[in-house]
């Protein structure tokens, strides 16, 4: 699943005509990148949760990647409740277009070299852990980090330990939105909107987590600033 639903705030102007994940660096839109990358590595099926502007996105991925082999599926959260449902809540409400486990990254992150590694979904699908995250060095904008990562690669809370940043890569099992760990009901045939972070930190909190490093290249494109940096030094 690909998060694509948010307002972009920060990016304004920009996002006020155009939905954050079709922003470009190096030419091609921020979705375009994981899009490829998960083609490379083998994953075809492909929802990607809209709102604002969201009208905008199926209609440039389905003429964009219309002869790629790729299977793109829509969750329209404008249309089903009137507005973004947050992580969580918008995951939530995908599940029934998505299999028990799954592939999650959000659309506006710039994360070129990270591999969709075939053998961690067959891992992590077999076993019990309801989460794995990749965690980044913390950036200058988030010094304190998200999460904790331990010698034995789980996931731990601030609290415990030094933090890293929470790439929003990551695999997730469909049961992570049930109890005990998410309040949405199945489906989220409410509209909830509920972010994923709480949810994150209550199956963290009972050893159903795991983690790993990611030192390759990642941006959070929050800022325009942000947005010219990458564009200025990415080489391809």
């Amino acid at each position: 699943m690909l998060l694509a639903a948010g307002r972009g705030s920060r990016m304004r102007p920009l996002t006020d005509t155009t939905p954050k994940p079709l922003l470009t660096v190096g030419g091609q839109a921020l979705l375009d990148w994981h899009l490829a990358a998960l083609r490379r590595d083998g994953v075809a099926h492909i929802v990607v949760n809209t709102a604002w502007l969201g009208e905008q996105i199926p209609t440039y991925l389905n003429q964009r990647w219309a002869d790629s082999g790729l299977q793109l599926h829509y969750s329209r959260e404008e249309l089903d409740g009137g507005q973004a449902l947050e992580t969580a809540g918008g995951i939530a409400r995908a599940l029934p277009q998505l299999p028990p486990a799954f592939w999650l990254a959000a659309g506006d992150v710039f994360a070129p070299d990270f591999v969709f590694d075939a053998s961690a979904f067959t891992a992590f699908a077999a076993g019990d852990d309801v989460a794995h995250l990749w965690l980044v060095p913390n950036p200058e904008h988030n010094p304190g980090g998200d999460f904790g990562l331990s010698p034995q690669g789980r996931a731990l809370l601030l609290s415990d330990t030094a933090g890293y940043t929470y790439s929003t890569i990551a695999l997730l099992k469909a049961a992570l939105f049930a109890q005990p760990w998410c309040e949405v009901a199945a489906g989220n045939p409410q509209g909830v909107a509920a972010p994923l972070a709480p949810v994150l930190r209550a199956a963290i909190a009972a050893g159903r987590v795991g983690a790993s490093l990611y030192t390759g290249r990642w941006v959070d494109v929050g800022t325009p600033q942000r947005l010219a940096q990458v564009n200025a030094e990415y080489q391809g």
